[in-house]
């Protein structure tokens, strides 16, 4: 799966820049506009065609349907030449109180098209583009299927900001729901260099790589660990086969949901809350949940029974080898420890009766 140095080489391309979620499409909103605005003069048309016998034409005084229509032009734009005037009280107080608020309503939506469409649009393009010149410490999702969507769901629960977090996908319906849920996003393939280049690849926290084929997914590995060598990459794997392969092309955690589920069920089978405990530790909604961190400062030459958090230490990583709570090595945590505890849901525990 590896690419021949030719498919690496650097070609310009255009820059692509993230979006957030819009609610209204484009070209309906901009003929909503229009529409309103033209419905609205020809209001006036028939309004001043109505009472054509209180207007008078300097020119000819003859009122016509073509001068009633360039009178309704001149008289929405404020242009006001006066070769066309009204001269009975009825016009003048239609002019007043029918022409005069339609008037004010049509600027208003040409403006407002104006700056929503131009102004608005080169502001928030501009304001992107920097937010994407800056992006650094976030978290890309690589595929927004049913296991990246959940995540992403879980993550934003455990109190990550929906601004920190940016999707890839190249379905449109995908990228709709990312959007919805507040996220940056960017519709395209995953396993090209440039689209993560787009998205400072190199930058981010961490990557969680979901493309529903474990080709793809393997692929998409590739490419980020290409990119990003120092970047922490989990992938979702469903043959047990291919988890060799991902971890070889630089996955750090490899999921794989199939082998998860007969965990909890061989769980159930030994005991009725087995599962249901497991489930429990996986999700922010439980009562408890297992968290991995780094070793603070006041811990070090403290055993794994004395976290400061309160939480219940299970496994020490030390220099990428894994201690368990049993083993003597974590009876004295040291500087680059990274811990595995169990910590209280108290959100949870709260919404939970007898707790």
């Amino acid at each position: 799966m590896s690419r021949k140095p030719s498919d690496r080489r650097k070609l310009p391309h255009q820059f692509q820049l993230l979006k957030r979620a819009s609610k209204w499409p484009v070209w309906a909103d901009l003929i909503t506009r229009l529409g309103v605005a033209f419905l609205l003069i020809g209001v006036v048309v028939l309004v001043h065609w109505i009472d054509r016998d209180g207007l008078i034409d300097h020119h000819d005084g003859h009122i016509s349907f073509l001068d009633v229509v360039y009178f309704t032009m001149i008289s929405v734009t404020t242009t006001g030449f006066g070769d066309i005037a009204p001269i009975s009280n009825r016009s003048r107080l239609i002019e007043a109180v029918i022409v005069t608020p339609i008037r004010i309503a049509v600027l208003f939506i040409f403006v407002g098209t104006a700056y929503n469409f131009v102004i608005k649009r080169t502001w928030e393009k501009w304001r992107m583009a920097r937010i994407q010149s800056k992006l650094t410490n976030h978290i890309v999702v690589l595929g927004y299927g049913v296991s990246g969507g959940e995540a992403v769901q879980e993550l934003i629960k455990r109190g990550t900001d929906p601004s920190c977090i940016v999707v890839i996908d190249q379905s449109p319906g995908r990228i709709n729901a990312a959007e919805a849920a507040g996220c940056n996003v960017l519709e395209g393939d995953a396993s090209n260099d440039d689209t993560l280049v787009d998205v400072r690849i190199n930058e981010a926290q961490s990557v969680l790589v979901s493309a529903g084929r474990d080709d793809t997914s393997i692929l998409i590995v590739l490419t980020v660990r290409h990119l990003a060598p120092r970047v922490p990459i989990s992938v979702v794997i469903r043959a047990q086969d291919n988890e060799l392969l991902a971890r070889q092309a630089g996955a750090n955690n490899v999921i794989n949901p199939v082998s998860f589920t007969g965990l909890l069920l061989a769980g159930s089978a030994q005991g009725a809350h087995v599962a249901d405990y497991m489930a429990d530790l996986a999700s922010i909604g439980g009562r408890v949940q297992l968290r991995e961190r780094p070793v603070e400062i006041g811990e070090i030459g403290r055993g794994l029974d004395q976290l400061s958090s309160g939480g219940r230490g299970l496994r020490v990583y030390r220099a990428g080898k894994p201690y368990g709570f049993w083993e003597p090595e974590v009876q004295r945590l040291e500087a680059g420890d990274q811990i595995v505890e169990v910590v209280r849901c108290e959100d949870s525990e709260a919404s939970v009766p007898g707790s």
